[in-house]
């Protein structure tokens, strides 16, 4: 009886696996086949962003003497 209840959830795992797996190729199956077939890979959008960075002020501390005494 146990082996018949154990094979329910194993069968149920299973086909939740194939399910996967399924909808996995269905979704990037054109990108797979050409990776493996050694086609360079096409982007598809070009997004351009202007990055704007500033320098940052960093303060320089001194050691005060309470900061040295407890060290």
């Amino acid at each position: 009886m146990t082996a018949a209840l154990g094979t329910l959830p194993f069968l149920a795992t299973l086909w939740l696996l194939m399910v996967l797996g399924a909808s996995l190729l269905e979704e990037s199956g054109a990108r797979i086949a050409a990776a493996l077939k050694g086609v360079p890979r096409q982007e598809t959008a070009i997004v351009s962003m202007r990055l704007r960075s500033r320098a940052r002020r960093t303060q320089l501390r001194t050691a005060e003497p309470r900061w040295r005494a407890a060290a």
